[in-house]
């Protein structure tokens, strides 16, 4: 089904592609998603450390919504130092190829 198939629901967040966009759209979610089919399991200062210019709030806040969709799994051990590792859940990984063809795009792109 194409974007024109939902013409006559009169607003796009009610489309499929409005829900991907909601789940996916931002400036860090893609760019997290990137880093943690990567490297499987990741704590959060690695993260930061390997995203660089975010804030740790924004990532914080990047994370708990990814969290919410159903994007990633957060998996907090109860020691001292907290230690908190997430990993991307069944679901986001189903995004995966799509993540592929866009970096495929990025590549043949880049620079041109």
């Amino acid at each position: 089904m194409g974007m024109s198939d939902y013409i006559e629901k009169g607003n796009v967040q009610e489309t499929p592609v409005g829900y991907t966009i909601s789940v996916i759209g931002g400036k860090w979610k893609m760019l997290i998603i990137y880093l943690l089919a990567e490297n499987q399991t990741v704590r959060f200062n690695d993260l930061k450390r390997k995203i660089g210019a975010i804030t740790y709030k924004t990532l914080s806040s990047q994370l708990k919504e990814l969290e919410a969709d159903g994007m990633v799994i957060r998996k907090e051990y109860p020691q001292v130092p907290p230690k908190v590792e997430y990993s991307l859940t069944q679901k986001a990984e189903t995004l995966l190829p799509v993540l592929e063809q866009l970096c495929e795009w990025g590549l043949n792109n880049y620079n041109k």
